[in-house]
């Protein structure tokens, strides 16, 4: 419409009242101005303002700002109204961006069961090794039908992925993963620690245990550390299993493809690379690997106790956050006082004449030293997190391991998930099974 008035299309612009007309004083009086230049007016309907009126500028500038510092203080009230809410642990859910949840008679969170079981799917084929493409595709060759508020007309890895992290699916809710960062301009932004979040714990019913949405995080770090090494397939064993000659993965290949002997064998992914010296270690078939995986499994049983009582010993030793916490402590008084020291010749040179090579050579030196205290910071908080994960890994470790039983007489898919970190593949057939926990059995070839 502007744009069309200051074209000369148009000669009056009637308005409902001068707050409809812009977000703030500034852009009204630009634009008002803009308009006279070309000789349109603007008529305001509830404050009875003609801007060609001689008084029409001053008062547009007050109603203006009035109309500014209106909105702004709603935005504050509705943005209190929402903490206050998260605070007390009371929240919403829209309905048609939870595949698997509905709204119950009582206006109550249900779990709606047909949804739910593509949820449950969506979380099996991710712990048995596919990728959120691959699950995406799968999804749409089988017409699973996507979340109500899914614009796209098919599956994306982007869906699967929201759908694996979202804590909702285990029956908790983080509250405030998002804010609008300008009220009036409308724009969301992500929270990273900005503003406080809320969490609460067993809010509503769970559609996945606790203990498969934590293995899933976990392996999608594992998945993230790995990168574009990782491989999708159908098999449970997919960028498991590592050569002992150079490190790369086995992957799984199909021989004899037109003929009676096809098969599926695996393979070091590398071991007929160009350049690259040919490796050493042996083609698997998919059953030797998981007779050699039981084998393992019978081992790790016999110690399950010595094993559950080094794991309560290696969290309290080596995921203890008493010290790092301290140092982290120590940083920050650092970096304050660094802040400080800045502030002061700033400061100072802009109050008293003095040589400006010398204050830049000063504020040079302690940037310098605030970038490395920063830098150490920055690296204590990352091992920080890492304990925590650490320590949350061999929780549900231990959690799990009391529900496990020693005769596990065929090879279990949910067991090697849950088990499993990855698999040595030496030149001799035989396995080094990496348990999830950091305990490692090896299995002979011939056992």
């Amino acid at each position: 419409m502007i744009k069309d008035a200051l074209d000369g299309k148009i000669d009056l612009i009637i308005t409902k009242s001068v707050s409809r007309f812009a977000r703030n004083t500034v852009d009204s009086l630009v634009n008002i101005r803009k308009l006279k230049d070309k000789n349109v007016e603007c008529y305001f309907e509830k404050e009875n303002i003609y801007t060609f009126d001689s008084k029409g500028e001053l008062l547009i500038t007050i109603m203006s700002s009035l109309a500014q510092e209106e909105s702004r203080s709603i935005s504050e009230n509705m943005t209190w109204g929402q903490r206050k809410r998260f605070a007390d642990e009371k929240f919403s859910m829209h309905f048609d961006s939870f595949l698997g949840y509905k709204k119950g008679i009582n206006g109550e969170i249900e779990i709606d069961e047909e949804k739910a079981r593509v949820v449950r799917l969506i979380y099996k084929m991710y712990l048995d090794g596919a990728t959120q493409g691959a699950i995406a595709k799968y999804l749409d060759e089988h017409n699973v039908p996507r979340p109500n508020k899914v614009k796209s007309k098919q599956w994306l890895g982007t869906t699967i992925t929201s759908i694996l992290t979202n804590e909702r699916y285990k029956g908790d809710a983080l509250l405030q993963k998002t804010y609008v960062s300008d009220f009036l301009m409308h724009k969301t932004k992500k929270n990273n620690g900005e503003i406080p979040q809320y969490y609460v714990h067993d809010s509503h019913p769970a559609i996945v245990t606790k203990e498969d949405w934590d293995l899933v995080q976990i392996e999608i770090k594992r998945r993230k550390q790995i990168g574009r090494k990782y491989q999708s397939s159908n098999s449970c064993f997919s960028s498991k299993l590592i050569c002992e000659d150079c490190g790369a993965f086995y992957g799984q290949k199909l021989w004899h493809s037109n003929d009676k002997g096809r098969k599926f064998i695996w393979q070091c992914n590398d071991k007929f690379k160009k350049n690259k010296k040919k490796c050493s270690t042996p083609n698997l078939s998919e059953d030797y690997i998981k007779q050699m995986f039981i084998r393992a499994y019978f081992k790790f049983m016999k110690s399950k106790g010595q094993y559950t009582k080094d794991l309560e010993l290696t969290k309290e030793t080596l995921c203890n956050l008493d010290e790092i916490e301290k140092e982290i402590s120590e940083k920050l008084i650092d970096m304050g006082s660094i802040t400080k020291e800045v502030e002061k010749l700033v400061k100072t040179n802009a109050s008293t004449p003095q040589e400006q090579k010398v204050y830049y050579k000063n504020y040079a030196e302690l940037e310098e030293k605030y970038n490395k205290v920063k830098s150490e910071y920055d690296g204590l908080l990352k091992q920080k997190e890492n304990r925590i994960l650490k320590a949350r890994e061999i929780d549900l470790f231990i959690l799990n391991l009391q529900k496990l039983k020693q005769d596990a007489l065929e090879f279990n898919e949910g067991l090697r998930n849950l088990l499993i970190e990855n698999v040595i593949v030496h030149r001799d057939k035989s396995m080094t099974f990496r348990f999830k926990s950091g305990i490692e059995i090896k299995v002979e070839a011939g056992e």
